[in-house]
């Protein structure tokens, strides 16, 4: 039987090559010149940056052997992969996913490779008919609301660094399994392994068609411009959907992977009574950096080695008040991008495709908000913050769906930039130059400068003053929570929050890992 040994901590100078790994295990511990090794993990020490290492970590691929080496150390005696938990039990009537972002995708998936049969409704549209709305957006800032940055296949998450990274634990193989489809659908093979890994938008277009096509394939179905406008429920317990066509879909499982910006979706929950809270999230601006700059910052001198990743960095300080100020969803080598999704307002992300070559490091600076903060009854007074500061944006850039630009040290001095730096904006869309102190609330402003005071003494220059900063960046997470059990289902019966929109994942893999969940818990439900 074949199973594999693990080795770890094999540190190899930065001028390597991969086949001086192999070799290297391979004489150490006495292997045959045939013997399969399969990288687990790369990732980069830089504490010397005289003296920069890259760490593996490898599995040796074989029978257990009596090998006095490799006898000390943990054989695993055969290779695991992900099988859903059973016992499975397939709906008599196909479940409804709501939403194609990472969470609906892979509940799809799932669901379909058990002979399910879903059926997928996308608000947006097809990845193809999106790249040409959002570029539109981009080069004349007319905006789709059905199709943009934040709706349409592969949901927000398309349209960001891809990153992949994520602090769950699961001992049951589903990000195993996830990795497998993403590569298997067209992402790079070191996904598997790098540390922090990403995908890259430019890559992420093709993979989250290929995902669909795999579903369609297995049984599935795939419908665009398909907006959910009603859940049909009776007596506690969901028997359907009603589109945005009038059609009405009889089902016993709904999940719902609405994403975190699908307010119109979430004021009809209301309307529905399904069981919701509010919940902190975090606004803040985007800051832009030459990635020349950082990359020396992290590595030293030898940046531009082809064996080092491209530098990136993640920030937290605590102000005076007690407020978190923390970086977040840092895209080295980037774009900032025009993110709107209704009229009269604009908000702001961060993307970089894979090579992520772009001449500046892009990252959120954001800071806490508390449902305090944003006060009131309505469960939806988180989304009414954010629209307030979303429109300020909008109404201080010029009305005219500019993103409103600034350089930092006019934002600490309060007044608006006239002309840029050295660091010019790299933004996906149009901006304006303005005042961003307008478009936060006053305790968000005074935690930033704050904030970005203290991470320059962290990363030297990181508070020069020709930095760029770009606003508002409000959709860093759901402002909402769609109640749920521990089998992942609402007080109304066959009901399924799922992902980041019901508030129970923060980015690409915790997303995919919580519809994954989802799947399994309808396979073993007893409707």
């Amino acid at each position: 039987m074949m199973g594999y040994y693990r080795i770890e901590q094999i540190k190899m100078p930065l001028d390597h090559k991969v086949d001086d790994l192999y070799k290297l295990v391979k004489t150490i511990y006495g292997l045959e010149p045939n013997t399969e090794i399969r990288i687990i993990k790369k990732s980069v020490d830089a504490r010397k940056k005289e003296a920069i290492k890259i760490v593996y970590s490898v599995d040796v691929l074989m029978a257990a052997s009596s090998n006095k080496k490799l006898s000390k150390l943990t054989y695993q005696e055969e290779i695991p992969s992900y099988e859903p938990k059973g016992p499975i039990k397939i709906p008599e009537k196909r479940p409804v996913v709501i939403g194609a972002g990472p969470a609906g995708l892979f509940a799809a998936l799932i669901l379909a490779e058990q002979g399910a049969k879903p059926i997928l409704l996308e608000r947006g549209r097809a990845v193809d008919e999106r790249i040409k709305d959002v570029e539109t957006y981009f080069k004349t800032g007319k905006l789709d609301v059905e199709s943009n940055i934040q709706f349409g296949e592969g949901g927000a998450g398309t349209y960001s660094d891809g990153k992949i990274n994520t602090g769950v634990k699961d001992k049951f193989y589903r990000m195993d399994k996830i990795l497998d489809t993403f590569i298997e659908a067209g992402a790079p093979e070191e996904i598997r392994y790098v540390n922090k890994p990403h995908i890259g938008t430019d890559y992420l277009i093709k993979v989250v068609e290929n995902i669909r096509l795999k579903i369609i394939a297995l049984g599935g179905e795939v419908h665009f411009s398909r907006k959910m406008t009603e859940l049909v429920i009776e007596n506690g317990a969901v028997i359907g959907v009603r589109d945005q066509l009038g059609n009405l879909i009889a089902t016993n499982h709904v999940v719902l992977a609405i994403g975190h910006s699908a307010r119109d979706t979430f004021q009809r929950l209301i309307i529905d009574k399904i069981p919701m809270e509010k919940k902190a999230f975090a606004i803040g601006l985007r800051i832009e950096h030459p990635q020349e700059m950082i990359s020396k910052k992290q590595y030293g001198l030898g940046y531009h080695h082809p064996n080092l990743p491209v530098a990136d960095y993640k920030l937290t300080y605590r102000t005076g008040e007690g407020r978190a100020v923390y970086t977040f969803c840092m895209c080295p080598g980037g774009f900032v991008v025009n993110s709107a999704s209704e009229i009269g307002h604009v908000v702001c992300n961060g993307m970089s495709n894979f090579k992520r070559d772009e001449i500046n490091a892009n990252s959120a600076l954001l800071v806490n908000v508390l449902p305090e903060d944003f006060g009131g009854n309505d469960l939806l007074a988180g989304v009414h913050f954010q629209r307030k500061w979303e429109k300020k944006a909008f109404e201080i850039a010029g009305s005219n769906y500019s993103l409103p630009v600034q350089k930092l040290d006019d934002f600490i001095n309060n007044r608006i930039t006239t002309a840029f730096g050295a660091v010019k904006p790299n933004i996906k869309g149009q901006y304006t130059m303005a005042d961003l102190n307008q478009a936060l609330p006053d305790f968000v402003a005074e935690a930033l400068k704050e904030g970005i005071q203290a991470f320059g003494k962290k990363i030297k220059d990181f508070d020069r003053k020709d930095a760029v900063l770009t606003g508002v960046e409000t959709r860093t997470s759901s402002p909402i929570r769609i109640l749920r059990d521990e089998a992942y289902m609402s007080s109304v019966k066959g009901l399924y929050p799922c992902g980041e929109g019901a508030g129970y994942a923060g980015g690409i893999m915790s997303a995919a890992l919580d519809g994954m969940k989802v799947a399994e818990s309808i396979l073993n439900d007893k409707i």
